[in-house]
């Protein structure tokens, strides 16, 4: 099967977050929908060398005060580290999480 190379930039961006968001390695990612993982891994490369801001460490500190109602926690795994949300934790936020924690 001939799996795609990215385009550009902004196909990169799109790919290396979505690939951070679902957990799984990007190579695992990339088979899975059809991402040439070399060309994924490259830009992976290309972006971090193009990055001018390093990226900055953030303390997230955990509260019962918001806790879910229902109790729901998922573990989200990246590599070594692993986040532990709720059910109510916004999807954008946790997306800017797991790229810092990429990042480190």
């Amino acid at each position: 099967m001939q799996r795609r190379k990215i385009q550009d930039s902004a196909d990169a961006r799109t790919c290396l977050a979505a690939a951070t968001v679902s957990g799984l390695l990007p190579r695992d990612w990339a088979r899975d929908h059809g991402i040439d993982g070399r060309s994924l891994y490259w830009w992976r490369l290309r972006l971090a060398a193009e990055s001018p801001v390093p990226p900055r460490m953030v303390e997230l500190v955990p509260t019962t005060a918001d806790a879910s109602p229902s109790g729901d926690r998922y573990l989200v795994h990246l590599g070594e580290f692993t986040v532990e949300v709720d059910a109510r934790f916004d999807e954008q936020v946790l997306a800017r999480v797991l790229r810092a924690v990429l990042a480190c």
